[in-house]
């Protein structure tokens, strides 16, 4: 299959770029963008953000979309984890923070009290940062989910990743897309005032029917923000590519979501769940990915 134009990334590099990669290692953070190969890395960290992967870089599910090493940590925790990160964002001096993390199934709590405890610190040492947590499906347990609300995020998210046909062949056999839509619902009932936010990659075979329906179920769960981006294979292990979109394909998508209801929302062939996360937060704007 002929890649497109636009599949081509910046490499790494500027200031900005170095002074966040330094701060990361001095406080020993692991990040998505590294982690996952994120075709953002460059653009991100030279605007100052990242976002940050807590609960150690070993994932208890195999999604075959991802390049995340999978395995099983045997209930390690690092629980100086949450006082690290809330020095680094500090430090840093950033206004918005996305924390994700590995899947923990093989925790009692699945990583709950580790976001919990980070958005925490993060909102007691920096008053005014916005927080947005980016989070497992914690096996659809409300006290869980009720947990992480209470440590008082901006944003809640949560993504389904792809359409319902598709989830058993592209996530952990344990993933499930019923369950993934009533943790965000679940959670926009517990906590109605902070925003939920879903994201989703196309490429892996889906029919535009498909992906408009996943939007249709994303509204019906109270979802207040979706990404949608194109999937691109991370390492030869993964899933191949099935399809291309075009710009003006995902352009499409998201308007078709706003018509619905899904008031902020973004699609671009780069884009993916942390991409432009603080200006998605705001309400007087729908941000334009540049024309890469």
């Amino acid at each position: 299959m002929r890649k497109p134009e636009w599949l081509r990334f910046r490499l790494p590099a500027g200031p900005e770029f170095i002074r966040v990669n330094q701060v990361l290692r001095k406080y020993n953070l692991n990040t998505v963008c590294s982690s996952a190969r994120c075709p953002n890395l460059a653009e991100c960290w030279n605007r100052g953000t990242a976002t940050v992967l807590l609960l150690g870089n070993t994932c208890t599910r195999h999604c075959r979309f991802c390049a995340v090493t999978t395995g099983n940590p045997h209930g390690q925790v690092d629980n100086s984890e949450p006082e690290r990160v809330a020095d680094a964002i500090l430090e840093l001096g950033l206004k918005y923070v996305v924390l994700t993390s590995v899947d923990r199934d093989d925790l009692p709590d699945l990583g709950a009290g580790i976001f919990t405890r980070t958005v925490q610190l993060l909102k007691k040492s920096n008053p005014g940062i916005a927080v947005e947590v980016l989070v497992p499906d914690f096996q659809g347990k409300r006290e869980l989910i009720q947990q992480v609300l209470d440590a008082g995020p901006d944003v809640f998210a949560h993504n389904l990743e792809t359409v319902e046909r598709l989830t058993p062949a592209v996530r952990d056999r344990r993933a499930d897309y019923r369950l993934s839509l009533s943790a965000l619902q679940l959670a926009k009932r517990l906590a109605p005032a902070i925003r939920t936010k879903s994201g989703l990659m196309v490429g892996l075979g889906e029919t535009e029917e498909e992906v408009i329906q996943t939007l249709t179920d994303l509204k019906s769960a109270g979802c207040d923000i979706v990404t949608i981006g194109q999937y691109l294979q991370p390492d030869r292990r993964c899933l191949p590519v099935a399809r291309y979109y075009t710009r003006e394909e995902l352009q499409k998508l998201s308007a078709h979501a706003r018509t619905i209801g899904i008031p902020r929302t973004i699609a671009a062939p780069l884009v993916r769940s942390s991409y432009l996360a603080e200006e998605l937060l705001k309400t007087d704007i729908n941000p334009v990915p540049p024309q890469i």
